[in-house]
């Protein structure tokens, strides 16, 4: 009996390390950045630096960002520049909902933290390989935006 549970044990065990394993095989790039005293400042331009090797797949590029209740607004408004190895940028200016009408904030979170996935851009292809940078600054009418934890950036590849 016991050799049974034993194998069933082992079993799941397996499964699950081969489902952690099976989520993450698409990932490129995952990088957050805390923001000091948990606000964001207008002054404070958030970057990130991922190195790209794949030309070839497609990939969905995605932020998230931590806030807390203290957060005062239910949409914030993000400046993306994204520049090139080869150094030609664009700017993206882009809004997010982060709560609904009656206030309840939408993403996962537990008690004061809401985490949210802001879909960015999907299906891009790289058309160089080498160092992206992606820079973030919020558009919001406010300089300085209370609550906000962190933003992140991540990269991954399309499914097939």
């Amino acid at each position: 009996m016991i050799k049974g549970i034993n194998k069933y044990l082992f079993l799941i065990f397996f499964l699950f390390i081969w489902q952690i394993y099976a989520c993450d095989r698409n990932l490129i790039y995952s990088e957050s950045r805390p923001m000091p005293s948990e606000e964001w400042n207008l002054d404070n331009v958030v970057s990130f630096e991922p190195q790209i090797s794949d030309t070839v797949t497609s990939n969905n590029i995605s932020f998230f960002i931590r806030t807390g209740t203290s957060y005062p607004f239910r949409n914030i408004w993000l400046f993306v520049t994204t520049t090139s190895p080869a150094g030609k940028s664009i700017t993206d200016t882009v809004q997010y909902m982060l709560a609904s009408e009656k206030g309840k904030w939408y993403g996962k979170g537990f008690g004061d933290v809401h985490e949210l996935n802001l879909p960015f851009k999907t299906n891009v292809f790289f058309p160089k390989t080498g160092e992206y940078s992606f820079k973030i600054r919020h558009g919001m009418r406010a300089e300085t935006l209370k609550g906000v934890y962190d933003i992140g950036l991540r990269i991954e590849r399309v499914k097939n």
